[in-house]
């Protein structure tokens, strides 16, 4: 029998989960995600979430309340009747009560092989580490911040030449097939718990834009990491003849130099050891180029350098 689920997300990472649960014959009481904020072309529209959007057109009720920790929320939540609730990257923390509320629990979808990464940005800071693998993982919440026990989990090698979007639409898709078969599990009675582990625990701090600046002094790896861990958003930078460029994509390249010193005309930039190759980049107020074509319209060469 398909469960009677609650679904709590919010950006286009849960989207995958959502459709996921539905395709397989799950009913979805309700979706919560958080409230739309201002945007569009001069930031006066409402935007709703991709999970709103999704959920509408799957003509699921949709709730975006400011708390979870009222009175009048628990009831909301459990005049729902749902057996289990699936939270995917929803950005509101669910107080001891409404983890209580459905019978068979609350579980959570987090991008990280726990306990290493818990917390917001899982997906940036594996790759920013040089981590050479991450992956999804189903737990059974609690209080804790990603601290649950852990049901089922999938592992996916992270290559040198990922972005955090690239490794994020992976995981995406991986996350989703492991949530669907950890419900199944769930319905089944059949689904197996594991306390985490107290050793490797890491946090995956919220992004800072104040980090984005690349550090050239830095080995070519760690530079390629960083840059590539921070693409798209909100994109590593330099400045070059005194204009902000974000670096979205680059490689390892043969070179040395002074760190930031531009080594050729095809954008190859000296480390602190080695040297990277840049492949896409974005001037500031422009949008996203090939290495190319910026350098079609822009010279490059020594004894350029980036800062």
């Amino acid at each position: 029998m398909p469960l009677r689920l609650i679904f709590m997300g919010t950006p286009d990472f849960s989207v995958p989960t959502l459709l996921e649960l539905v395709a397989h014959g799950h009913e979805i009481a309700a979706v919560y995600t958080r409230a739309p904020k201002p945007g569009g072309r001069r930031g006066l529209q409402l935007q709703p979430t991709p999970v709103e959007e999704a959920a509408r057109k799957l003509g699921v009720p949709v709730l975006t309340p400011k708390t979870l920790k009222s009175q009048e929320a628990l009831d909301e939540f459990k005049a729902f009747g749902a057996d289990a609730a699936v939270v995917v990257a929803y950005g509101m923390i669910l107080p001891q009560v409404i983890l209580d509320a459905p019978k068979l629990g609350c579980y959570n979808l987090h991008a990280s092989l726990l306990p290493r990464w818990r917390g917001a940005a899982p997906i940036n800071r594996a790759i920013m580490a040089g981590d050479a693998e991450s992956g999804v993982m189903v737990m059974k919440m609690d209080v804790g911040l990603d601290t649950g026990d852990v049901a089922m989990a999938e592992r996916l090698a992270i290559t040198d030449n990922m972005t955090a979007l690239d490794l994020h639409d992976r995981l995406a898709r991986l996350g989703a097939d492991l949530m669907v078969r950890a419900m199944a599990a769930l319905d089944r009675g059949g689904l197996q718990l594991k306390k985490q582990s107290e050793d490797g625990v890491t946090y995956a701090a919220k992004i800072d834009k104040a980090e984005a600046r690349i550090d050239w002094s830095k080995p070519a790896h760690a530079v390629l990491r960083h840059i590539h861990g921070l693409s798209p958003f909100p994109g590593a930078w330099a400045e070059l003849e005194n204009a902000r460029v974000k670096i979205l994509r680059c490689e390892l390249a043969k070179g040395s130099g002074e760190p930031g010193a531009v080594l050729d005309e095809q954008l190859t930039i000296a480390c602190g050891e080695g040297a990277i190759r840049i492949l896409e980049l974005q001037r500031e107020g422009k949008g996203r180029m090939q290495a190319a074509d910026f350098l079609r319209g822009a010279t490059v060469k020594p004894p350029m350098r980036l800062s």
